[in-house]
């Protein structure tokens, strides 16, 4: 096997970095053990965020992301800890970071940890509505 788990976040520059747009990326396969059991707790990551300077580097997401199979955390711990090292290494205008954990005792857990650069503030949400081409014919 030549890909091992790490700790190492590796980045690109931002193609675009005066125009603020999503990136949004789900992660199916998120794993780590509970701490207090032992036994594995399995998530879905969805990672939504507006790049600054620098965006993530897929596979190297995708090493840091196994890093955790074999260690104990809390959900919200882990779901913190993650965005924490994200923001780190990107440091993107806005990021938000949902764990969505499975069942596990008949409870779900899900944990929604959020960052906003200083002084950031999102463009206005522009609605479209879509028209029929009956609907705009005059007659």
């Amino acid at each position: 096997m030549t890909s091992q788990p790490t700790k190492t976040l590796e980045t690109f520059p931002n193609p675009q970095p005066k125009r603020d747009y999503h990136i949004h990326m789900e992660i199916p396969e998120f794993t780590c053990l509970c701490p207090k059991t032992g036994q594995p707790d399995f998530a879905t990551l969805i990672l939504d965020y507006i790049a600054d300077e620098k965006c993530v580097e897929l596979k190297s997401l995708k090493l840091y992301i196994w890093s955790f199979r074999n260690e104990g955390h809390f959900h919200e711990d882990v779901t913190n800890r993650v965005l924490d090292d994200l923001v780190a290494a990107i440091q993107p205008r806005f990021m938000r970071l949902t764990a969505k954990f499975y069942v596990r005792g008949g409870i779900f857990t899900n944990v929604v940890a959020e960052h906003r650069k200083p002084g950031w503030q999102p463009a206005p949400l522009v609605e479209l509505t879509q028209f029929s081409a009956q609907s705009n014919t005059h007659g």
